[in-house]
């Protein structure tokens, strides 16, 4: 969650990009507005890619965990640490999950300010 909140920066900083970006009349000569929107854009749209592809990845790697613990548990009904784990992991995988809704409003969210 915290590398998350780290790869949002971004998104929480878009209208601040937005003003750097756009260059004010005694810079409009000196700068290219259009390929700095550009790749402002191009850079969103890697954070994005990336935070979505990291976020299935775990979801993936957690979502296996709890299936192997699940079997083990069906083995060993009276393993309370088992259990233990069985448990968190599961806990882990609904955050993961929440993590894509909030991945979707964030970036909604930006694509607006930017459009």
């Amino acid at each position: 969650q915290e590398l998350l909140r780290v790869m949002r920066t971004i998104d929480d900083r878009i209208v601040h990009e937005l003003n750097t970006t756009i260059p004010t009349a005694s810079f409009v000569g000196k700068v290219d507005p259009g390929q700095t929107c550009k790749e402002l854009y191009e850079s969103l749209m890697d954070a994005h890619t990336n935070r979505e592809r990291i976020i299935k990845n775990c979801i993936s790697q957690t979502s296996a965990v709890v299936k192997t613990l699940k079997e083990e548990r069906e083995k060993a009904h009276e393993d309370a640490a088992l259990l233990k784990q069985l448990r968190k992991e599961q806990t882990k995988l609904k955050l993961m999950q929440s993590e894509l809704n909030v991945e979707e409003v964030v970036n909604d969210r930006s694509w607006k300010v930017l459009s």
